[in-house]
């Protein structure tokens, strides 16, 4: 019965490939369901569609379901009647999303597409561009057939060079054409067969380089033509479509007022100049009117096929460049990107995140009202599943209220029920993490402070947005694959992704200093009770060196590293010698390295949460903040500046007797003061550790402990600023000699403004193009997948280690790590096989392979992979698991991801 109603069902067939040809005019009519004659859209005092406009009922289809324009025909049961009195067929109004009409125009048109992109110019004979648009635009005129003139076929030439040649040889000797008309004639007067064998000949006969590539790529455009069976006179067309009037919507708004696409607005200027070319033609206007009126109609068509790459758009009344076909379909926002790939989700929210430190890695805090609004459906059915409402509107009413129950029942809800966490952009996998819900108050979302280095994400005002997965499928595979305490190792190169940072940072490292030498007086303990007493009595403090018993040995350290070592996994893979150093972010990365490798993800997740824990802890109770007398100037600055100036005015003074060029004296200058910045950030950097004992300065500890800062920030603090960069990359001479604590003078702020200026212009830049290179990458990458577990190659290449000139850059053993050996790996004096053929070489491995002085290791390689695809054994260790990589995996995305996403 509904096959009967709403036709045959189509079918969705299966495709490899779609095949993008020009279309021909009788495929247009074919699509077509009428001819667009008039620009009007609808009439504003009826609001119905305008007959033959660019909205007409008879055309495009019904506006309302089953109804004619005139209102004759009525209900379903007229489905397929046309109405003899308006002429619209019954039907639904979704026809109109569908069809198509035309616009027959009143003289050909060259596609603005095929013109900039040379398709045109290439087929006559590679003439240039420039000059194919002056004939486009009647500037110029083309020679079609020489005849017995000087001229060659092809050849430009002007109003004026055209007149003297039919004055010298008259209008009948030579033929001549003009505009899109002229170059269509001879097109489509080319036969593409003899074209291929003309320039095949040429070919073979030709030695001029420049000519054989002209000659290729004329060639290769006609074998292209022949290969798909179109005429290059398409090129040209005649006839353009009209897309449906529901892909290019009008609305009424309040008051009367009309908002519209851009596109009818451009297909009404076509229509209006057409119609006035044709009105022309009949009333045999002047030849000047005529062509003035073809170059309008030809920059017409342009607009609509693509406004966006001419050098002047058609604007709209408030200056505004308008969106032709073409900006609708390219871009984010275009119809591929935007509608056909892009996805909407039902149950998602938004906020701006703050620090959550009493979270659990795998958790996340979502405020209430937020969570209600997500999980409401299975409130909804939690609701009416346990009598608590009788009917949907009951439920409602009870969660519109905020009853006690309806808490209750949504914490059952989002109990083990994981949500994705996405921040934009989405770089890489690690930008959507799976966490499970906490219910918090307030209205912003709680962020575990390790996952922020993934996620790329800091709390000074960034936004999240969180999404619901439905299906037990889907929340399945959040929980295994997506979850963040499973992604705990970058998928680029293998390396902690939850590392502390920041306040973190500083109370580790802040507790690990030693104030002093141990002596024959150090204080001694016997364990760690011991010392939290001496610590209470303030006997001892956290930097005092001591003498204590550790897991049965005697070790020389101080109470904080005490605190740090009963952080650790209890193991004897652990021993107390990890955390018995100073311990800035480089010792704290590698030390969840090694709990990694030696006792597994979890026990690095534990570590890196009570190291958190303790970071915060030490750095809140330390009251390390930044004073304006922390900052030291260099007592030799003064000097130091003054012998510069001097030495500055000596080179000029060089410059003036001749004896430097221009060149050498900006060299020179520049060299000058990049020492002198230098040698002055030195001076600065040691003076901070010169006030209350080594490393106790406030800002000395945020840069050395890698929390924050930089010796080139220091430098500029206490130092002098130095060079600054115009935004071509060239350095300015006038050096900016004050530092930030003595504050800039008018003229130094202003040198200073350019480097802001670029760096903020790069920032923006950049970004942009490393988003454009990872979607190219990925373009590029996206079918390389893991296959099968190993093809069996026998081939295999030879890694060797890294040298910059003679030093070494990459050890043997850390080219080879997470390869598979294609060869036994033999020690070449103890002869024990190192890792057997066919493994993968480990970090243990890759250690012995560098102490073991081989000069060189035979791995397998993607390069020599035989698999349709890849295979594990080729491809290696997953980085993000340690492991060998899982069949299935789309290695090609990770490693366009892992070189896109650091920018």
């Amino acid at each position: 019965m509904l096959q009967k109603i709403f036709g045959q069902i189509e079918t969705k067939e299966q495709f490899d490939a779609l095949r993008i040809t020009i279309a021909s005019p009788e495929e247009i009519l074919s699509w077509s369901h009428g001819e667009v004659k008039k620009p009007e859209t609808i009439n504003y005092h009826s609001l119905k569609p305008e007959a033959e406009g660019l909205f007409c009922q008879q055309i495009f289809g019904p506006v309302k379901d089953y109804e004619c324009a005139c209102g004759k025909y009525k209900r379903i049961k007229f489905r397929g009647v046309v109405c003899e009195r308006c002429g619209v067929e019954v039907g639904s109004s979704s026809v109109r999303r569908e069809r198509m009409g035309h616009i027959k125009l009143a003289m050909p048109v060259a596609h603005t597409w095929f013109l900039r992109e040379g398709k045109i110019a290439t087929l006559l004979n590679n003439l240039p561009q420039k000059k194919l648009e002056q004939v486009i635009s009647y500037d110029a005129y083309i020679v079609i057939e020489p005849g017995l003139t000087n001229l060659k076929q092809y050849d430009v030439i002007s109003e004026d060079e055209y007149q003297s040649a039919v004055e010298e040889f008259g209008a009948d000797a030579f033929r001549v054409g003009i505009g899109a008309e002229g170059v269509r004639s001879i097109i489509a007067n080319l036969d593409m067969g003899d074209e291929r064998t003309r320039l095949r000949a040429e070919l073979a006969e030709t030695k001029s380089e420049a000519k054989r590539k002209g000659l290729i790529k004329q060639l290769k455009l006609v074998e292209a033509f022949l290969d798909s069976k179109t005429d290059p006179a398409w090129m040209l067309p005649d006839i353009i479509p009209v897309i449906p009037p529901d892909m290019r919507p009008l609305v009424t708004l309040d008051a009367g007022h009309v908002a519209a696409s851009d596109l009818n607005d451009l297909y009404r200027r076509v229509i209006i100049r057409n119609n006035r070319l044709k009105r022309f033609q009949e009333m045999h206007a002047p030849d000047i009117i005529v062509r003035n009126e073809k170059r309008m109609l030809q920059e017409a068509v342009d607009s609509l096929f693509d406004n966006g790459h001419k050098a002047r758009p058609m604007v709209s009344q408030n200056r505004r460049p308008l969106k032709s076909l073409s900006d609708s379909l390219r871009g984010k926002s275009g119809r591929f990107r935007m509608n056909m790939l892009g996805k909407r989700v039902d149950y998602s929210g938004r906020s701006v995140i703050v620090s959550g430190p009493s979270l659990k890695l795998h958790q996340v805090g979502l405020p209430k009202t937020m969570a209600l609004e997500l999980f409401k459906p299975f409130v909804y059915a939690r609701l009416l599943a346990g009598d608590y409402a009788n009917t949907l509107k009951t439920a409602r009413k009870m969660v519109e209220n905020g009853e006690d129950v309806v808490w209750e029942i949504l914490e059952k809800v989002i109990y083990q029920h994981p949500v994705l966490l996405n921040r934009a952009p989405s770089l890489h996998r690690l930008s959507l993490l799976a966490f499970e819900p906490v219910l918090i108050e307030g209205k912003a979302i709680r962020l575990h402070p390790l996952v922020c280095k993934g996620f790329n994400a800091d709390f000074d005002g960034d936004q999240m947005s969180v999404h619901v997965p439905i299906s037990l499928e889907a929340q399945l595979e959040a929980r295994t694959l997506m979850l963040s305490s499973n992604n705990v190792l970058s998928p680029a190169n293998g390396e902690p992704m939850i590392v502390p940072a920041q306040d973190m940072v500083l109370g580790v490292y802040y507790i690990s200093l030693i104030d002093g030498e141990h002596t024959d007086k150090s204080p001694r303990f016997a364990n760690m009770d011991e010392v939290k007493m001496a610590l209470e009595n303030h006997s001892i403090t956290l930097h005092t060196p001591i003498v204590a018993r550790i897991n049965g040995k005697i070790y020389k350290t101080t109470a904080g590293r005490m605190i740090l070592g009963e952080l650790l996994p209890k193991s004897e893979k652990m021993p107390f010698d990890l955390v018995n150093k100073v311990m800035p972010v480089k010792e704290i990365k590698a030390l969840l390295a090694t709990t990694y490798e030696r006792c597994g993800d979890k026990a690095m997740i534990k570590l890196a949460d009570d190291l958190k824990n303790t970071g915060f802890e030490q750095a809140a109770r330390s009251g390390i903040s930044i004073g304006f007398d922390d900052i030291i100037i260099p007592e030799e600055k003064k000097t130091m500046i003054a012998d510069a100036e001097k030495a500055a005015e000596e080179i000029e003074s060089q410059y003036q007797n001749g004896l430097l060029s221009g060149g050498e004296r900006h060299n020179k200058l520049i060299d000058l003061w990049q020492k002198t910045t230098d040698k002055l950030g030195d001076l600065a950097y040691a003076a901070l550790g010169k006030t209350t004992g080594e490393n106790w300065n406030s800002v000395l500890m945020m840069a050395l402990s890698g929390a924050r800062g930089s010796k080139r920030q220091i430098q500029q603090l206490a130092g002098m600023r130095g060079m600054m960069q115009k935004p071509d990359g060239s350095i300015i001479e006038v050096p900016i000699i004050s530092n930030f604590k003595e504050g800039l003078t008018m003229s130094e702020y202003f040198t200073s403004t350019h480097g802001a200026r670029k760096g903020m212009s790069d920032t923006a830049l950049k970004t942009a193009d490393a988003g454009y290179l990872t979607r190219r990458l990925v373009e590029l990458a996206q079918n390389t997948v893991i296959t099968e577990h190993d093809c069996g190659t026998t081939e295999y290449i030879t890694a060797k280690p890294v040298y910059q000139g003679s030093t070494l850059s990459v050890a043997l053993g850390d080219v080879v790590l997470g390869r598979t050996a294609a060869h036994d790996i033999i020690h070449p004096i103890t002869k024990e096989v190192i890792v057997p053929a066919g493994e993968l070489i480990t970090k243990t491995a890759a250690k012995q392979i560098n102490e073991s002085g081989l000069p060189s290791v035979d791995v397998r390689s993607v390069l020599t992979c035989c698999s349709d695809g890849l295979c594990a054994k080729c491809y290696g260790m997953d980085l993000s698991r340690n492991a060998l990589v899982h069949v299935g995996e789309a290695v090609g995305v990770i490693a366009a991801q892992s070189i896109g996403e650091p920018g």
